[in-house]
């Protein structure tokens, strides 16, 4: 806790804090508080988008055959 070294020196403001800092000067910062609870909005009326589900028409092409692997030649020793 700090120590009264004099008193009546600074008028002070409510809501701020005073301090001594490194250098001697008597400094004055303003106090944190508490954040306060915010009122809540009304609820606005959500519009909901309707996706559209686009058909696709699939490109009919050849049918590609495929060629009939040969069996591998065993290795004569």
């Amino acid at each position: 806790m700090g120590k009264i070294i004099l008193k009546g020196v600074v008028e002070r403001k409510p809501g701020h804090l005073y301090y001594i800092d490194g250098k001697g000067n008597v400094c004055e910062a303003k106090m944190a508080r508490g954040g306060k609870k915010k009122k809540k909005k009304p609820a606005a009326k959500k519009t909901v988008k309707k996706v559209v589900k686009k058909t696709v028409k699939k490109k009919i092409t050849a049918k590609k055959t495929t060629a009939k692997k040969k069996p591998a030649k065993k290795k004569k020793k």
